[in-house]
């Protein structure tokens, strides 16, 4: 995308307004908390010490407006104390010549390597880098920079008892996160009636297992009902695909294909009245038709595979259903054992070496995290530098602006900057209107501010420009109870935002973060992490009785996480002002999406073949571990292509899968085989879908061989790339896949 239309492209983006408001009863709570702290400080200390205390509060209550899984009044604390923290250290060293800009560099580093924590450790940290700058500027003595500090700090605490004295659909974004995935399912169930294929959005499942997570101590208040039911849904995901598909479970047509699409849709409809129930927490009320649809009978119809995974599905959503209707009141407030399946959160305290280490391991130079540190307190430090140089009273808020437009990626950025210059210039000329008319008192200005603060609070998901435009109006509220000329101050906020958005905007274009280039690697790390999947799928056929169900489950969680990385950087980069063949000219766009295409058709079919897993009493199917450790390393090789722009070559895959599909034509009849395998008993089953699933497999890496295949002309491009001189095909595959699963593709699982 040419550099004019990408700046169109995210203007546009930035000063698009959404009609939807957020939760006004959230938005009173929080100003309401700030209302507590301002006014008794203004009451008793004065507007200084209550400029402090309302920037503390505010910028506590943003922290729990975030998207986050942990309890709220532990978010406003520990963004009280980084705002306490930041202020004092920003008082004594404002006092000194020089050494501001000094601790302003190095708090914006930090502050940039806290988004390796996620988006609210980073806003968090953005945000302690604003109250520095704006409230250090308030001229005081360094004895009183502890008390700044304390107030600071007593925001947040005052915004966390708040939050526990009033609190407002309590375990809502738990709720919403696990409703949100079995509507997913009701809807994957929907689509599967009318297509076998279909796909379902990994997302919602990911969402919910991260809600999940709990803190010590809210394991000990955990609504029951979200105890378990994530479990369930997970399981009940590769059931419906596993029945609806007609290579591994119910015939493309016929009284089978009818039966399934009748099983699909009463379960569409239980999935719903499941996650109407999780969402409100409500009793479950049965529809009138799902029941009797799902208990007909099963058996005179099906048979075999679809059989079986219609009566998981069956099972699972009784045992859902029974999960939500053994809810008490009273166990509500009993505390819950841990076990070995509860996903555990790490409080705050041990938090803080976590955190650290994190950081640590983004020092390295090809991290986008260590860039964007670098970036954010570059830009910082220079708008900081430039605004001293122009004189003006008000010069703290060029680094202000830069430091919130900045983000680790182009849209971002380049969005929030005119979005925010936007939003400042008309925040701060009507709220300057008003100061100039009505000529309010310290006690008028402050409920100004308060209000401000709650429409702030109210339009966060809005659009960027309308909160900045309440925001400002804020501020100068806020500010405008000490001593200075109202149209004055107007004039240098307005030229000192305009100087930091510039300079943001300047210091990204020079030092910037293009996703077009991480695309191979997101490739790569996808590609291979669903040949492990593969594998590990594979395993379980091959010794059901030492196979442990965590190395399936570990697997799975890889590819949700790799594809979700390739579809973020895919969508950033599609927003960038880059030519694509500029970073990554093994892949064109075209050639991504149908990766992307053939990458989810291999983790499908793993995921069908999962459902079909042999219990530990089942005899193994001979093979199927060692075809999958070959998978794995031509997926590893493959990945190792595409980085080094190399073809892709499956032909050792092809020519084992064939060899072994002729071994397994032994296990579906009477009587000893050819190479003495068993005919009958348990293992046929097992191997009647090895054989179709391996087969589709096959199928899979084809498509994926061609997606991946460089042009004619690029470098790597002759159909020898990756042979080893002197060895066949398969031992050249081996040993290339074995120096790729080394480390050379550096794939890893983020916080799982």
């Amino acid at each position: 995308m040419p550099w004019l239309a990408a700046l169109r492209h995210t203007g546009r983006a930035g000063l698009r307004l959404e009609p939807a408001l957020g939760d006004p009863y959230r938005a009173v709570r929080g100003a309401l908390a700030v209302a507590l702290v301002v006014f008794p400080v203004l009451t008793i200390s004065g507007p200084r010490q209550a400029t402090s205390a309302a920037m503390g509060a505010f910028i506590a209550g943003v922290a729990t407006f975030q998207r986050s899984f942990r309890p709220r009044p532990s978010l406003a604390l520990a963004a009280g104390f980084g705002l306490g923290v930041s202020t004092f250290l920003g008082y004594l060293a404002v006092s000194v010549p020089g050494l501001f800009a000094v601790l302003l560099a190095a708090w914006a580093f930090a502050a940039g390597l806290a988004w390796s924590l996620g988006p609210t450790a980073g806003v968090v940290a953005t945000n302690t880098l604003t109250a520095m700058l704006v409230v250090v500027q308030l001229p005081v003595s360094v004895g009183t920079a502890a008390g700044h500090a304390l107030l600071c700090a007593l925001g947040g605490g005052v915004q966390a008892l708040v939050i526990t004295l009033w609190p407002i659909r309590n375990w809502g974004a738990q709720r919403d996160a696990l409703a949100d995935a079995y509507a997913s399912l009701a809807d994957y169930a929907r689509r599967l009636r009318h297509d076998p294929h279909a796909f379902v959005d990994p997302e919602p499942l990911m969402t919910a297992r991260h809600a999940a997570a709990v803190t010590p101590w809210q394991a000990r208040r955990r609504p029951p009902e979200l105890h378990g039911l994530r479990g369930i849904a997970e399981k009940i995901r590769p059931a419906l695909a596993a029945i609806a598909d007609p290579e591994l479970g119910a015939a493309a047509a016929g009284p089978e294909r009818e039966r399934v699409r009748e099983l699909l849709a009463g379960a569409a409809e239980l999935l719903d009245v499941l996650a109407r129930a999780i969402r409100t927490g409500a009793p479950p009320a049965y529809p009138a038709a799902a029941p009797a649809t799902l208990a007909a009978p099963l058996h005179p119809v099906l048979h075999g595979p679809p059989l079986r995974a219609a009566r998981r599905i069956t099972a699972l959503l009784g045992k859902a259903f029974g999960a939500l209707e053994q809810r008490t009141e009273s166990r509500l407030e009993m505390p819950l054992a841990g076990t070995g399946g509860v996903l555990q959160r790490p409080g705050l305290g041990r938090l803080v070496p976590i955190a650290l280490r994190t950081a640590r391991g983004q020092l390295r130079p090809r991290s986008p995290i260590l860039h964007h540190a670098v970036r954010l307190s570059g830009v910082v430090t220079a708008a900081y530098l430039l605004a001293r140089l122009t004189g003006l009273h008000h010069s703290y808020w060029a680094a202000l602006t830069a430091a919130m437009v900045i983000r680790p990626d182009f849209a971002q950025t380049y969005s929030r900057g005119i979005a925010r210059v936007a939003g400042t210039v008309v925040g701060v000329l009507l709220a300057t209107g008003v100061v100039e008319l009505l000529h309010p008192g310290n006690a008028a200005a402050c409920a100004l501010a308060v209000a401000c603060i709650a429409g702030g609070y109210l339009t966060l998901g809005t659009g960027y420009a309308v909160m900045t435009c309440c925001i400002s109006a804020y501020v100068v509220f806020l500010l405008g109870m000490l001593p200075g000329g109202v149209l004055e101050t107007a004039r240098d906020r307005i030229l000192m935002t305009l100087l930091g958005g510039a300079v943001a905007l300047v210091g990204y274009a020079l030092f910037p973060t293009w996703e077009t280039a991480r695309l191979p690697e997101r490739t790569a790390e996808w590609i291979t992490a669903a040949g492990r999947y593969a594998a590990a799928v594979l395993a379980g056929y091959g010794d059901p009785a030492g196979h442990d169900p965590r190395q399936v489950r570990g697997a799975l969680l890889d590819v949700r996480e790799t594809r979700a990385a390739f579809l973020l950087a895919r969508e950033r980069a599609a927003a960038e002002p880059v030519r694509h063949g500029a970073h990554s000219p093994q892949l064109s766009r075209r050639q991504l999406g149908r990766a992307r295409e053939a990458i989810g058709l291999l983790s499908r079919v793993s995921l069908l073949m999962e459902a079909h897993l042999p219990d530990r009493q089942a005899e193994p199917v001979p093979g199927a571990a060692e075809f999958g450790q070959l998978l794995a390393r031509a997926t590893a090789a493959a990945g190792a292509a595409v980085l080094t722009g190399t073809p892709a070559d499956f032909r050792a895959v092809r020519a084992a899968q064939r060899v072994w599909a002729h071994q397994l034509d032994g296990l579906g009849a009477d009587g000893p085989g050819p190479d003495g395998l068993p005919q009958s008993g348990p293992a046929a089953g097992a191997a009647e879908v090895v054989r179709a699933g391996s087969r589709l497999l096959v199928q899979a890496l084809g498509e994926l061989e061609r997606a991946i295949r460089p042009s004619a002309g690029s470098a790597g491009s002759a159909g020898s790339a990756g042979r080893v001189p002197g060895l066949p095909v398969e031992q050249a595959h081996a040993d290339r896949g074995g120096q790729v699963e080394a480390g050379d593709l550096g794939t890893h699982r983020d916080g799982q």
